[in-house]
């Protein structure tokens, strides 16, 4: 597909730039995306067998970059990240996993700190139109989960146990325990959450 360079959100506020009100769209949409995966990480489930919570963060972060863009969709997680590194309660709730800052060097680190560039690649799928149609909506998502996977696995195995001072568990052991618990869960969310923005493509045509 070739490049569209048009999201969902620069069409919607393509028809608000008489009023002058394009960027302020924009920049409420990007403060509303971080908010909705802040709230995503608090119906979270722990797993007993994983330090890794099962969250609808994933989802709302491929959402962000299939609406938003790449930019524009890296930029609110950036946010939330600025937000829960200054303290403010957007991480998912744990009794083990450390609060604030201290989370994006733990064992989750490596997923949260992969959500902007997750959301950049989804994001720059969908400025090549691959967020008109469900399938190609689907491809797109798959794509960010994959950075998502990649980046926590990696993260998990090599880097998070040394930091408590402990052996690093390793690649295989960190995708047997941070990513195939997730795998069939996140990609049913993916699957329902993808028919979304070509549902919104088709109102705005019409």
């Amino acid at each position: 597909m070739t490049a569209t360079s048009t999201t969902l959100l620069a069409a919607i506020s393509s028809r608000a730039e008489a009023s002058g009100s394009a960027t302020a769209i924009k920049a409420a949409s990007v403060v509303f995306m971080a908010v909705l995966t802040a709230a995503a990480a608090q119906v979270s489930v722990p797993l007993p067998f994983t330090p890794v919570p099962l969250t609808f963060q994933p989802m709302v972060v491929l959402l962000t970059g299939l609406v938003l863009g790449a930019r524009l969709g890296a930029a609110s997680q950036v946010l939330y990240l600025a937000a829960g590194i200054a303290g403010l309660p957007v991480f998912a709730g744990s009794i083990t996993l450390p609060p604030g800052a201290l989370r994006l060097l733990g064992p989750t680190g490596g997923y949260l700190l992969a959500y902007p560039l997750a959301a950049y690649v989804t994001g720059a799928l969908a400025e090549r139109g691959f967020d008109r149609r469900y399938l190609t909506s689907v491809l797109a998502m798959l794509a960010g989960l994959v950075v998502i996977y990649a980046s926590g696995a990696l993260w998990l195995g090599l880097f998070a146990s040394t930091l408590t001072g402990s052996a690093a568990i390793g690649v295989g052991a960190a995708f047997a325990s941070g990513v195939l618990p997730f795998v069939l869960a996140d990609v049913f969310k993916l699957a329902l959450a993808a028919g979304v923005v070509p549902s919104l493509w088709r109102l705005i045509g019409r």
